[in-house]
């Protein structure tokens, strides 16, 4: 395949894999977080997460107050323009001294006319051309509503899966959320996002048995240390889920990324999040389920004030260019290969020891990726 389509998937690959890096540094500087820092806060590193979205309505303002004066500009421009047109010839009609001066006006000005006509008319033309360009995006209203219901989704999936750490283990909890793709493939199956074919039935399934393979490899925990294990694989699968349901709704209402305002869109998400979201901190926090505790020390703080940047503010921008420049049921593929790398990770930093089943889940998170 070749041409600008296959151009703009590449990209797309390209992003998601910049994407993949991101999200499995963040998830070595979030496990530290739990684990050595001891600053277990799942809702509240979720909520300061996507609070960071709100950043891009500053640029996005700082865009459209320019956007509006240039347009002032250029229309005083224009007023100034015409009114110097019109007075010269003004003022040949009134100081015409004969007929057939007078008719040699009037015939030059006929033309005029005509030419202004023609040149209003290529105006419009040009208006036209530029409104039908444009009635495909999206509007402010449209696009703050949507960021508002992808907010809620969002932040849910994530506070499921980091939730889901508490009671089981993290191989249980990657291999659940991995099947994220299987939802994926049927919701945007039913709402007619996703092709329902073999091959890709078959890149889900190598995907998962891949996932399943790597993650059992590594796996150090067993559900008899934890006996409510059940809740965490609960709440790893309903992020899962929930992964599938925003990704499919994202690309059913967006479609080609040209139709969405990305930082007026994660804007919303942001503004949403804080206003909507906060009473969440007070609820956990009389109820005990997890105590509000800021960071107590200066490098705790660089650790979630990084985490909230980078590994949230920057990396889900580029995670929507690439699911809108290709397509959810890739991008969730794609995203399994966070599992193999965060294992490498594991074998390069940490001398941790891996088997012959994390080659071949590897192998076959990558044949699904690439196919």
């Amino acid at each position: 395949m070749t041409g600008p389509g296959y151009g703009r998937h590449t990209a797309g690959l390209v992003l998601l894999l910049g994407v993949v890096l991101i999200w499995v540094g963040s998830s070595f500087l979030v496990s530290n977080l739990f684990g050595e820092q001891e600053f277990n806060r799942p809702f509240f590193i979720t909520y300061l997460n996507t609070s960071t979205f709100s950043l891009y309505l500053v640029g996005t303002c700082v865009s459209r107050l320019k956007s509006a004066t240039h347009r002032r500009l250029a229309r005083r421009k224009r007023s100034r323009s015409d009114d110097g047109d019109s007075a010269p010839q003004q003022e040949g009609i009134d100081t015409a001294a004969t007929a057939g001066a007078s008719r040699r006006v009037n015939a030059n000005h006929g033309v005029n006319a005509e030419h202004r006509m023609h040149a209003r008319s290529r105006s419009d033309e040009r208006l036209l051309l530029a409104d039908s360009a444009t009635e495909h995006k999206l509007t402010t209203r449209e696009t703050v509503r949507l960021g508002v219901g992808f907010s809620v989704l969002w932040f849910a999936a994530n506070v499921a899966q980091n939730a889901s750490l508490a009671y089981t283990t993290v191989a249980s909890s990657s291999i659940l959320c991995s099947t994220s793709g299987l939802f994926t493939l049927a919701i945007g199956a039913l709402a007619g996002v996703e092709t329902f074919t073999t091959a890709r039935l078959g890149a889900v399934v190598a995907s998962t048995l891949g996932v399943y393979c790597v993650m059992v490899s590594g796996a150090e925990a067993t559900s008899a240390h934890m006996p409510r294990a059940w809740v965490g694989d609960g709440l790893a699968l309903l992020s899962a889920a929930l992964y599938g349901c925003y990704t499919t709704l994202l690309k059913r209402r967006v479609g080609d990324e040209s139709r969405l305002d990305a930082p007026l869109f994660f804007g919303a998400v942001g503004l949403a999040n804080i206003v909507l979201l906060w009473p969440g901190l007070i609820i956990l926090d009389v109820t005990g389920l997890e105590p509000f505790i800021l960071p107590r020390t200066g490098s705790v703080w660089a650790m979630v004030a990084v985490n909230a940047l980078v590994g949230t503010f920057v990396s889900d921008y580029l995670w929507l260019q690439a699911m809108l420049m290709t397509s959810p049921l890739v991008v969730t593929l794609g995203l399994a290969l966070t599992i193999p790398l965060s294992m490498a990770g594991d074998v390069l930093l940490k001398g941790v020891e891996v088997s012959l089943p994390y080659y071949v889940g590897a192998l076959l998170v990558l044949a699904a990726f690439i196919g």
